[in-house]
């Protein structure tokens, strides 16, 4: 798990560490430029003394860094241009020094379109405008460049690194707070990454994301926990974290100690989404997993099925009774249920106190009562369903630009009192005592193919699975979300939901090897 911040706790750890005396704030400015610097280096090591670059610097702190770091790359023999849109009579005093400095080695040019046009065309671009904190859409000038850079990214593509965030974004919300928004190549962030860099526009905007140590120890309570695999280290500790409710040490295990998933079919020709969670629930290691449909979809279910089992479940008395066994270890209602089949069932299998994992219809079915819910329970909607159960939070999400959807789904578990999963390309869970984690498949980790009919399903049915195996709901949402996106990346383009259940066992041997 990599740790995610929100401005706030960065700018907190910054005022500990200072307030201390472990540290200053000018001090602090010069690792960030380092790290920068460090980072040109590593990326473009053909790019050197004799290069040029344009180092645009904002009214802030931000700009501070810029400074820092056009003076580093001048000391290394670079041909240094600087934009800036304020000098040191106007930056903030850390920011003022460098500002200072710089103008020891060459001047400090307007921040403007016609200075950014004139000049020949660069090696490297370095953003330094707005980092993170930025609150509202820029102004003035500063606008003008930026969407000039951003309606031009050919010519700055591949050669624009930023400090801390690309200018116009905010890392709290990872919404564009300008459009188009500004692209870099290459975002480098401090102590840690935040939030907005793996939501919404971020990852597209912050291209490939580094951060960089500057000597910051402190973690600060309440961080967000993101689900990151890679191809090297990073996908390794993932999956051996996705994978270790899997592996029984007890050879002599019965598969009733594997758990039962009980998943509740709809009526005849609505059958499929069920059988579709219920086959990811026995690939990601239920024990047993039962399908329980009414009397109108037995023959067309039972066609379809093999290692599944089968039980006739009319209504909620037939339920109850069946939840009477005290082996069944979780239930999933929700895929293909239909609303009056739902609005049935889903009070029985609330009132059996269960793990349960409530999804389309059944979500419908909740009309808003969440007294009958528990943090054992699991609701799993898209953007729409979450506008239709919680329509404040969603109004707030879309008119309040420093409104993030972790502040949605975290602020809609603590009301409901179970774990939500926010699905989307940027998947958000969290549970109601404010854990929260962010699966983020955008950009680079994209997987477009995901969008398509049934795979909502197959995550429901991977997520009862794991909680039929014992794994609590917040961590089964969590690995279930993972092990989802690397399925749909197994499989690649032409993915239809079936292939999902059948990829998981390439990609639980890959995560374990």
């Amino acid at each position: 798990m990599t740790e995610l911040i929100t401005t706030a706790q960065m700018r907190a750890i910054e005022a500990d560490a200072i307030e201390s005396g472990a540290v200053t704030g000018l001090q602090l400015m010069e690792r960030a430029a380092h790290g920068v610097v460090a980072a040109i280096a590593r990326l473009w090591p053909g790019l050197g003394a004799g290069s040029r670059a344009m180092v645009l610097c904002g009214p802030g702190n931000n700009g501070g860094d810029g400074f820092a770091i056009a003076r580093m790359l001048a000391n290394q023999g670079w041909r240094v241009q600087v934009l800036g849109a304020a000098g040191p009579d106007i930056l903030p005093p850390d920011a003022a020094i460098n500002a200072r400095r710089w103008l020891e080695i060459g001047p400090i040019e307007p921040l403007t379109k016609a200075a950014l046009c004139a000049c020949a065309e660069n090696d490297l671009y370095v953003d330094a405008i707005f980092g993170a904190g930025l609150t509202r859409a820029p102004q003035g000038d500063i606008a003008e460049v930026l969407g000039h850079m951003a309606g031009s990214c050919r010519q700055y593509q591949g050669r624009t690194i930023a400090v801390d965030a690309p200018s116009g974004l905010s890392l709290d919300t990872g919404r564009s707070l300008m459009d188009p928004g500004m692209r870099a190549s290459v975002t480098v962030s401090f102590h840690r990454r935040k939030i907005g860099h793996v939501l919404a526009d971020g990852p597209e905007l912050s291209g490939a994301c580094e951060v960089a140590d500057i000597g910051l120890t402190d973690t600060p309570a309440g961080v967000v926990g993101l689900v990151e695999p890679s191809e090297t280290g990073t996908h390794r500790q993932v999956g051996a974290f996705s994978v270790r409710w899997l592996e029984k040490a007890d050879s002599r295990a019965h598969k009733f100690n594997h758990g039962h998933a009980v998943i509740l079919s709809g009526g005849m020709g609505r059958s499929g989404a069920a059988r579709l969670a219920a086959r990811a629930a026995i690939r990601i290691g239920a024990g047993v997993v039962t399908l329980g449909a009414p009397g109108s979809a037995l023959m067309e279910v039972a066609a379809q099925i093999t290692a599944l089992m089968l039980r006739r479940i009319e209504d909620a008395g037939a339920l109850t009774a069946l939840l009477d066994d005290a082996r069944i270890t979780a239930l999933c209602l929700g895929p293909g249920l239909g609303l009056d089949r739902a609005a049935s069932l889903v009070p029985a299998a609330l009132s059996a106190g269960r793990p349960c994992v409530l999804d389309a219809d059944a979500l419908s079915a909740l009309a808003q009562d969440w007294r009958v819910l528990s943090d054992a329970c699991v609701l799993t909607p898209h953007g729409g369903e979450f506008a239709r159960l919680f329509p404040d939070l969603a109004a707030r999400l879309t008119d309040d630009a420093l409104y993030s959807k972790v502040d949605a789904t975290r602020d809609a578990a603590a009301r409901c009192g179970a774990v939500i999963v926010f699905k989307g390309a940027d998947t958000v869970v969290s549970s109601p005592d404010g854990r929260c984690a962010i699966h983020s498949a955008i950009g680079k980790r994209a997987v477009p193919w995901l969008a398509t009919a049934g795979a909502g399903d197959v995550l429901a049915g991977m997520i009862t699975g794991l909680m039929a195996r014992g794994c609590d709901s917040f961590t089964a949402s969590i690995m279930a979300a993972w092990l989802h996106a690397e399925a749909a990346r197994a499989v690649g383009p032409g993915l239809i939901a079936e292939d999902l259940p059948e990829a998981l066992p390439h990609v639980l041997k890959r995560a374990l090897a």
